[in-house]
């Protein structure tokens, strides 16, 4: 198993689960000293805590900030049906200090938010060297705000109110551009994975994949060429809190490569001794 340290912290009565497996350094506000504030595996209680992480589905990862929590609640349900998981909060400050500490393949702002706006969190996010795809949601529809929002550093600006279905092909197409993809559907030599309909083939078999395994692959093949670690790939495809055996990558690339590999010539999922996987064609 896993081996993680929980702390229970108590603050702005707002109570969170977190590991010492990271650890940053912030100043409190109202508070007379400094704390070690420990990076959140997720943040655990009911609909007013300040953060809730929904089971992944896919490995794509968004992150939503907005004060309205009934429009917060509608966009997490939506993207979640459509496949990607959410982690979301409702103001600045706190979508700060997770952006700090977590990879997200896409953000969604709104402006205008308590204890810190949208511009305030993409300047942030941009001062921590984070080229993320951002997209700002909100009521603000004047051509200015929209020249605003676009040059202070997002990719997308959405006016409120809106269809999700723009939404989605919107977040479609900015992650699109962010691996350097020009559609949805994925490649590597005789094996397709097509992002709308989750459907995957090698040459003319379809292969049938559980919702982990589809995770990893999808991963997988956005990061053609590139050695990706257990860690990498664990943070990608589970949880924050999950705390499953310290093998559970190596497991899944075994059930994936006997669905993807076995019985191919061509094998597409390369092991990196020492340094963990990578998806190329053989040469």
């Amino acid at each position: 198993m896993r081996k993680e340290i929980f702390y229970r912290l108590y603050m702005r009565n707002e109570c969170c689960i977190v590991s010492a497996r990271n650890i940053f350094f912030r100043e409190c506000y109202k508070c007379w000293f400094r704390y070690f504030y420990y990076i959140t595996i997720g943040f655990k209680g009911d609909y007013n805590d300040a953060v809730k992480t929904k089971e992944k589905k896919t490995n794509m990862r968004i992150f939503l900030a907005e004060d309205e929590q009934d429009l917060n609640a509608i966009i997490v349900q939506k993207l979640t049906e459509d496949g990607y998981s959410v982690d979301h909060c409702f103001d600045g400050r706190t979508a700060i200090d997770i952006l700090s500490c977590t990879e997200y393949d896409a953000v969604i702002l709104d402006i205008m938010m308590p204890k810190a706006d949208g511009f305030t969190v993409l300047r942030a996010l941009r001062g921590m060297g984070k080229t993320t795809p951002v997209l700002f949601l909100t009521a603000k529809d004047a051509v200015s705000d929209r020249v605003k929002g676009l040059d202070s550093g997002a990719n997308d600006y959405l006016v409120k109110p809106f269809s999700f279905e723009e939404l989605s092909a919107r977040l479609r197409a900015m992650m699109r551009g962010s691996f350097g993809v020009t559609d949805n559907v994925l490649h590597i030599a005789d094996l397709s994975l097509d992002c709308t309909s989750h459907r995957v083939m090698r040459g003319e078999k379809e292969i049938t994949l559980s919702a982990k395994e589809y995770a990893m692959l999808e991963y997988f093949m956005y990061n053609q060429g590139r050695v990706l670690s257990r860690e990498m790939i664990e943070d990608h495809v589970w949880n924050f809190d999950y705390e499953g055996g310290t093998n559970v990558v190596d497991v899944y690339i075994s059930y994936l490569r006997k669905k993807i590999d076995d019985g191919y010539d061509k094998k597409l999922i390369h092991t990196v001794r020492g340094r963990g996987y990578i998806m190329r064609e053989e040469i």
